[in-house]
């Protein structure tokens, strides 16, 4: 006997599916949050002061040496840092991945603890460590060496000193790809060249090698691309130094006179070569050529390196004091000490700095009151825009859902103060006039934060088969009542992490916020950076292990989720 079973069981009464223009207008959202700034940005840079069209603002971007400088110098810097962290992070990452290292996996928390430090907060702890007078490796050095008090050993205001502090909370990246790389590739391929007689080092040049350079490639343009868009540690460390990169020299465009248009046409060139990038490194990871057909393979074998695994953990540790135990160590001894360039010892050792950031600096009370504000509000509204948008792509829910997926991840190829100036030009006039208010900054920080929140829930979407929404709907439910009711609390664990670590990315964000904050508007990152500029490089300290200590209490909890695995944090 045969039973027919109906596509749709119809709910008696009468029903309002309200799904489709709830969907659309969450694309309509999306089109604003992205669309709209970029096109100021576009149109400000070809009007002048006066509001006329013009190319001038080009030209004076490439012709004059106070724009041009800025250009080469950002381009030194990036390409440097990328060098330098590929030499670093590669062998790293082969060690971790593909050796008998001892203690590997400590390697790598201690990797991810210096990738989720802000690297604002890691150029403070190298001017507490390598200033040429007052930095403590100098104090160090002069007191082994008996020499003049103006001899010194190293200087972190230099462009050598920016692009070590640079590349120290940027080689992360690297390391993550590269040894991502190696852990996904079969060991039976390694196995198999032995077999045929090639050496270790053969086997490593035609197999391993070629199967990880996609992967290098894509660290090295990451890289590339982190250190050209960095506004922090430049302003830092390159300002005192007498010298801008495009991020300074954008931002102090906004100084007063201010010069919107020019700092448009300065922000488009950083724009258009972040597209290009991520277009390039998404063609490298995508190469057919490089890729592994089979099915299941067994975990590669770790090659033994017997005498030389100890020397190999110390060379890692040495690697690993420059952007985790030097810069804690720094920041822990301003925290304590009576004054932040002296050694802490037991008899100076005191707490007026912490009784100053809670007791007498009026600011931090304020920034922090309007960093949880933002943070809390950034992770829901970006947390549930990223769910509908992972659900609309994901489940081919309305026509156009390819260009939606577009749109979640094109703020990615948007520098943070490239961001900033854009949405400057689009909310300083009517109708929507909101600079000086915190909806500005809250406009801002979900934008940056979208792309990471829509990726983790698209792959958390993909372990959900969408036959249990198709039951609910057969049952008459809509789709918002099926992604409410069947959907969502399946995805509970991802929710919650993308919830948290966009809640994380909001603390640590500098770049746009510099662009955008007020003095009633600021936030911890901006009074971070106020503080260094005004030497209270004390608070700065409690400030920051603060943040450290916040951060490294979220990244555990979620990671200790049950169930948590698919979502992973980007910075």
């Amino acid at each position: 006997m045969t039973i027919a079973i109906p596509a749709r069981v119809e709910l008696r009464g009468f029903a309002i599916d309200v799904s489709k223009p709830v969907l659309y207008g969450f694309a309509a959202i999306l089109c604003v949050l992205i669309v709209l700034p970029l096109s100021w940005l576009l149109l400000y840079s070809l009007t002048d002061a006066k509001g006329a069209l013009t190319l001038g603002n080009f030209y004076r971007l490439f012709s004059e040496s106070s724009f041009f400088d800025p250009l080469v110098t950002t381009f030194i810097i990036a390409t440097s840092s990328a060098f330098i962290c590929c030499a670093v992070a590669a062998p790293m990452g082969w060690l971790v991945a593909r050796t008998d290292l001892p203690f590997s996996g400590v390697i790598r928390a201690l990797v991810t603890a210096s990738f989720v430090t802000p690297p604002f907060l890691g150029a403070i702890a190298w001017e507490l460590l390598a200033a040429p007078n007052s930095g403590l490796l100098n104090k160090i050095f002069r007191s082994l060496t008996g020499v003049e008090q103006d001899v010194h050993l190293f200087n972190i205001y230099t462009l050598e000193g920016i692009i070590f502090v640079i590349s120290c909370y940027t080689f992360p990246y690297v390391f993550v790809l590269v040894a991502n790389s190696l852990d996904r590739t079969p060991g039976e391929l390694e196995d198999a060249s032995s077999i045929l007689g090639g050496g270790r080092w053969y086997t490593a040049r035609r197999i391993t090698i070629p199967l990880v350079m996609p992967a290098l490639l894509a660290g090295a343009l990451v890289a590339f691309l982190q250190a050209m868009t960095l506004f922090g540690s430049p302003a830092i460390l390159a300002l005192p130094a007498g010298f801008h990169t495009m991020t300074t020299k954008i931002w102090s465009l906004f100084q007063y006179p201010p010069k919107p248009e020019l700092a448009a046409a300065a922000s488009l060139p950083l724009l258009v070569l972040t597209i290009f990038l991520l277009r390039a490194e998404h063609m490298i990871l995508g190469r057919r050529g490089y890729s592994v057909v089979g099915g299941k393979y067994g975990a590669p074998r770790l090659i033994p390196l017997h005498r030389l695994r100890w020397p190999a953990f110390a060379l890692c540790m040495i690697v690993l004091l420059n952007p985790v135990f030097l810069p804690y160590a720094a920041l822990f001894n301003a925290a304590f000490s009576p004054v932040a360039t002296t050694f802490l010892t037991w008899q100076n050792a005191t707490v007026q700095n912490i009784n100053f950031v809670l007791f007498e600096l009026s600011a931090a009370s304020l920034a922090l009151k309007n960093t949880v504000i933002l943070g809390t509000a950034t992770a829901t509204i970006g947390t549930i825009i990223a769910l509908v948008i992972a659900y609309v792509t994901a489940r081919q829910a309305v026509k156009g859902h390819r260009v939606l997926g577009f749109l979640a991840t094109a703020p990615i190829a948007i520098p943070g103060i490239v961001l900033g100036v854009g949405l400057f030009l689009s909310y300083t006039r009517p109708p929507f006039v909101l600079y000086g208010t915190l909806w500005i900054l809250l406009i801002a920080f979900v934008t940056i934060a979208l792309p990471s929140a829509y990726q983790q829930l698209q792959a958390a979407f993909r372990t959900i088969h969408p036959e249990l929404e198709d039951a609910s709907r057969i049952l008459g439910a809509t789709r918002l009542r099926s992604l409410w009711q069947i959907t969502a609390p399946l995805l509970r664990t991802g929710v919650i992490a993308t919830w948290c670590f966009i809640f994380v990315g909001v603390m640590r964000e500098l770049s746009a916020a510099i662009i955008l904050f007020t003095s009633e508007t600021k936030v911890i990152s901006v009074l971070i950076y106020d503080l260094n500029e005004s030497g209270d490089l004390g608070a700065i300290s409690v400030i920051g292990l603060g943040m450290l200590v916040i951060t490294f209490a979220v990244v555990i909890a979620v990671n200790r989720i049950p169930g948590f695995g698919s979502v992973r944090f980007r910075n």
